[in-house]
């Protein structure tokens, strides 16, 4: 088993010349995607194209509808797009089956969610360990891994809870847990932090970001907080089924 973290000395921070230097982790081309409403079409993603690199913390920001969720989706294979592109570590997804989705979803994607969706019977270790076993890990492997993660996330205390015994904070810091338990190489993040309080989602953020520096995950954090969106590596905006970089406003003189 590979070890989760790297000691200070040997923790690596991934710059933006070595981001610039790399291959994408996450590329898509090109995606559209139309929803059929009654009689209308409603085109929800218009040509979207995009590259994320390894390390890249990236905030998608949008008002709601705006189809943040939609493009999530696809590249998370969850659904799949009208026509248009996606590659992952290099290969081609586009047309992958329904079992080929769910492969590369189990061992290569991490989904977290505004709501944690924690499994309500079992302890936050147990959530932890319980991906890695449908995965292939064994028990042992996976305990000690999930003990590490948890670790990391502050959470050495409450493994041994379930769910309903832990703050919303806690129970979404086990969510990130479960999400990187079978070392993906992107994390799909959707308003992680829009059901805390600031104080808590200040917490979340800052330990989805130490994840994302410690392991050089390329993530995606769907948000409508811009104060935390202007704190990560990048900040792309969807609008009118477009997606542009976005620029803050600057202040009036």
């Amino acid at each position: 088993m590979n070890e989760f973290y790297q000691s200070n000395e040997e923790q690596q921070h991934y710059s933006t010349e070595q981001v610039e230097q790399a291959k994408p982790i996450l590329a898509v081309r090109d995606i559209c995607k139309t929803y059929s409403q009654g009689t209308r079409e409603i085109q929800v993603l218009n040509s979207i194209s995009a590259d994320i690199y390894k390390g890249e913390a990236i905030a998608l920001v949008g008002p709601s509808g705006s189809g943040k969720s939609s493009l999530l989706h696809i590249l998370g294979m969850l659904d799949k797009a009208d026509s248009g592109k996606v590659f992952l570590n290099g290969q081609d997804c586009t047309n992958f089956n329904d079992a080929e989705r769910t492969a590369i979803r189990r061992t290569d994607i991490g989904f977290v969610y505004q709501f944690h969706q924690l499994l309500p019977e079992f302890s936050a270790l147990e959530n932890v360990i319980i991906p890695q076993l449908i995965n292939g890990h064994s028990r042992k492997n996976a305990t000690a891994r999930a003990k590490v993660i948890l670790e990391f996330l502050g959470l050495q205390e409450r493994i041994g809870h379930r769910p309903n015994a832990m703050s919303g904070g806690e129970q979404q810091r086990v969510a990130i847990a479960r999400a990187i338990a079978n070392e993906p190489t992107l994390l799909l993040a959707d308003e992680p932090t829009g059901n805390l309080d600031p104080n808590t989602a200040e917490r979340v953020f800052q330990s989805l970001i130490g994840l994302i520096r410690q392991t050089g995950l390329a993530a995606i954090i769907a948000t409508h907080n811009l104060e935390l969106a202007n704190r990560m590596d990048r900040v792309l905006q969807m609008q009118d089924g477009k997606l542009y970089s976005y620029v803050p406003q600057q202040p009036q003189q």
